[in-house]
């Protein structure tokens, strides 16, 4: 179950269970979101998938609630602003992996495909973001 905590204006919040899930409901919700700002042609797809690759690091090393915001910062414009947070307070870091290994390549795509990210801890866990350019 998803709780939509506001989605007016230029921010956008929900919270999903660590429930398998929720990587695909947090693509539709953030591909809606994204269509309602006449944006989801540009950065869709893109924001889509860096969307899928935090939610699912996010089920694999926490147990609670998954936080994921969209912003439009104001004084930012031609900016999209994405967060996903978790309740586990360890910062992620960029790994390289070898070719064989089956995961380790979520944040080396987050890095290449955004024009900046980065992680801050929070009261109660960690965030995650990334910037998305809007095309003008």
């Amino acid at each position: 179950m998803i709780g939509v905590i506001d989605t007016e204006g230029d921010c956008a919040e929900w919270t999903f269970p660590a429930d398998p899930g929720a990587v695909r409901t947090a693509r539709a919700v953030v591909r809606a979101k994204l269509r309602g700002w006449g944006l989801e042609d540009s950065l869709g797809d893109l924001a889509a998938l860096l969307v899928s690759e935090l939610v699912t690091n996010a089920l694999r090393h926490a147990t609670g609630p998954i936080g994921v915001r969209l912003v439009r910062p104001d004084g930012l414009p031609g900016v999209l602003v994405v967060e996903v947070s978790d309740p586990l307070p360890d910062l992620p870091r960029e790994r390289v992996p070898e070719p064989e290994d089956e995961s380790g390549r979520g944040l080396q795509l987050v890095a290449s495909s955004s024009r900046r990210w980065g992680t801050r801890p929070g009261d109660e866990g960690k965030t995650v973001w990334f910037e998305l350019a809007v095309p003008g």
